[in-house]
């Protein structure tokens, strides 16, 4: 079975990461999603709308994904990638290089991001809508 992992916090979830959830699902036959904690979201000073166990159950209603793991820390991703027997780690183009260490251990793939769509898009369209 190839295993396939990616990374996110996931929240405000839209089309451009269903899109992303989809081909990193075409990419294997089983695909883990790492989902950053309440915790780490402030350690990396973020706020989420959602909380973790409701963002969980969102993405975990999701019929690409096969399981859902909490990202508790920057450098677990290896961990994770050695201990779920990974063989592809996805993440968004916007993050391309930046984890290519991790091609000792797995393929790394960048995917581009979907045109159009993004949280933060979300997040100020919002704004906008309610300061009128």
């Amino acid at each position: 079975m190839k295993k396939v992992i990616t990374y996110g916090t996931f929240d405000l979830l839209h089309w451009g990461h269903i899109n992303l959830l989809r081909r990193a699902k075409e990419m294997g036959d089983y695909l883990i999603v790492a989902i950053s904690s309440d915790e780490f979201n402030k350690l990396k000073d973020k706020k989420s709308y959602h909380s973790f166990e409701n963002r969980k159950m969102i993405l975990e209603a999701i019929r690409y994904v096969d399981e859902v793991i909490a990202e508790e820390s920057w450098d677990q991703k290896v961990h994770d990638v050695v201990d779920h027997n990974v063989d592809v780690f996805v993440m968004g183009s916007d993050w391309e290089g930046k984890f290519d260490f991790l091609k000792d251990h797995c393929e790394v793939v960048y995917l581009p991001r979907t045109v159009g769509i993004s949280t933060s898009k979300i997040k100020d369209d919002l704004l906008e809508v309610n300061n009128g």
